[in-house]
C-alpha cells in the first residue's frame, strides 16, 4: 500500500490529509484500528528510537511517547523488588520486552497518559496484557504473538491502534517536509550514537562505569528523537527525566532534572506507605502520588479531596524530608542534545545525583563547565555531536 488516508491532520480542521509513498510500499501495516496523523508522527519517531537502542545495547528495547517526543524510554534491564512496587508489578516474572516497557512507561507515568507504545522485538502476550489495563492509543512492534495481537484487538472497545513496521526497511538518504508551502529537505540524521562519543573525556574524572556507558547511551539516542532543546537524566537502564522543547538549555536541565527527581521520590517509603483505597484507578493513584510529592499538597490538606482516594490522612512528605532524601541519590547519567553554555546546567544536574554527563561542548565557556563538573568530581565526555530534533 502506497498511501493511506487519515480522518484529518494535527487538528480536524486540517483536511484532507493522508500518508503516503513516493515509491514502495508503506513500511507499516495497520492490524488494528484507524491511525491519525499524530499517532504516525509518533510511530515513525518512536520506532526509530527504540531499532536503535537494541542496536546500541543488544537489549530490547521500549518507549512511551507523547505529541511526539519520548515520555519515558528503556531497555530489558531486570527491575529491582523496589521498583517492581513502584511500577505495580510485585512478584512477577517478567519477560524482556515487558520489562522494557514497563520501565518506560515508569519513567514519567504522568506524561505517559495517553502514550504511544514502540517495541523492538515482538510484543508478547504479556505486555499487551499490561497494556491492556493502560490508557494508551496505539503501540507498533515488529511483530506480534496471537495472544498478544487478540488482547490489543480487545483494547479501547475494538479501536486500540496495532501497527506492525517492516524491520528491514531502510529509508532514503534524503527527508523533505513541508512548511508554509516551502520544502525543506535534508540528509536523515543517521549518526550512530556508540561507545566512541565518550572517548573525548576533559574532566580530571576519567571513569565510566559500564552501567553509566550504557546509561548515556541511552539518553543521547532518546534525545536524538526529542523536540529540542533536550536534556535526559538517565539511570539503571532507562530514562528518568526528559525535558523537551525548551528556549533555554538550563531550562531543559531543570524541567528533566525536576521529573527525575520525582522518580526518585516515588521510591521514598512515606509514598510506598500512602494508604490508597482499594478502588481507586491506577491514573487517579499516579496523579495523588505527583501532588502528595509537589508543593500542593499541603493545600490540598486543606479540603476534603484527599477523602477521594486515601483512606484516611497520609503525614505529609516534608520539604526537608525531600531534601535529605535526594541527597542520598548518586549515579545518575545525563545527556544534552548540545552543549552547555554555562556551568550552572552542570549545578542544577548535580543536585539530581548527576555523576556523569555527554554533552557535545563547543561553548565559548567549555571552561567553566569543564570547572563545574570538576568541582563535583563528575566525568564529562565531549560527543562532538549535535543531536537537535525538529
Amino acid at each position: 500500500m502506497q498511501e493511506l488516508e487519515l480522518k484529518y491532520g494535527c487538528n480536524p480542521n486540517q483536511k484532507p490529509a493522508k500518508v503516503f509513498m513516493e515509491k514502495g510500499d508503506l513500511p507499516f501495516t495497520v492490524l488494528n484500528g484507524k491511525p491519525g496523523y499524530i499517532n504516525l508522527l509518533d510511530a515513525m519517531n518512536s520506532w526509530q528510537l527504540v531499532k536503535e537502542l537494541k542496536k546500541a545495547t543488544g537489549l530490547p528495547a521500549a518507549a512511551s511517547f507523547k505529541h511526539v517526543s519520548p515520555a519515558g524510554a528503556a531497555v530489558a534491564v531486570p527491575l529491582s523488588d523496589l521498583l517492581q512496587k513502584v511500577y505495580f508489578v510485585e512478584g512477577i516474572e517478567l519477560s524482556p520486552i515487558a520489562t522494557a516497557y514497563i520501565r518506560a512507561r515508569g519513567a514519567d507515568r504522568m506524561s505517559s497518559y495517553g502514550d504511544f507504545v514502540a517495541l523492538s522485538d515482538e510484543c508478547d502476550a504479556q505486555t499487551a496484557s499490561f497494556l491492556a489495563r493502560e490508557v494508551s492509543d496505539g503501540i507498533i512492534a515488529p511483530s506480534y504473538s496471537k495472544e498478544a495481537l487478540e488482547i490489543l484487538k480487545n483494547k479501547r472497545k475494538g479501536t486500540y491502534l496495532v501497527l506492525q513496521m517492516n524491520n528491514d526497511y531502510n529509508p532514503a538518504p534524503l527527508e523533505h517536509k513541508d512548511v508554509f508551502g516551502v520544502t525543506f529537505e535534508q540528509q536523515r540524521n543517521d549518526v550512530e550514537i556508540t561507545d566512541d562519543c565518550l572517548k573525548d573525556i576533559p574532566t580530571k574524572s576519567k571513569d565510566f562505569s559500564p552501567e553509566a556507558k550504557r546509561d548515556l547511551l541511552i539518553a543521547l539516542i532518546t534525545l536524538k528523537y526529542t523536540q529540542s532543546n533536550s536534556v535526559c537524566y538517565a539511570k539503571g537502564g532507562q530514562a528518568i527525566g526528559i525535558g523537551a522543547g525548551q528556549q533555554s538549555r538550563v531550562h531543559c536541565t531543570r524541567l528533566a532534572g525536576n521529573k527525575a527527581d520525582v522518580w526518585h521520590l516515588r521510591q521514598h517509603p512515606k509514598v510506598l506507605a500512602l494508604p490508597f483505597k482499594d478502588e481507586v484507578r491506577r491514573p487517579d493513584r499516579d496523579n495523588a502520588i505527583d501532588v502528595y510529592i509537589s508543593e500542593e499538597w499541603e493545600d490540598l490538606l486543606e479540603t476534603d479531596d484527599w477523602q477521594r482516594v486515601f483512606t484516611h490522612k497520609p503525614a505529609p512528605l516534608t520539604r526537608e524530608e525531600k531534601k535529605e532524601y535526594l541527597k542520598t541519590i548518586s549515579g545518575v547519567s545525563l545527556g544534552s542534545d548540545a552543549f552547555f553554555p554555562f556551568g550552572d546546567n552542570v549545578e542544577r544536574a548535580h543536585k539530581s545525583g548527576v555523576q556523569y554527563i555527554a554533552q557535545s561542548g563547543g561553548s565559548i565557556r567549555d571552561d567553566n563547565v569543564i570547572e563545574t563538573a570538576d568541582k563535583y568530581d563528575i566525568t564529562m565526555a565531549f560527543t562532538h555531536i549535535r543531536l537537535f530534533h525538529h
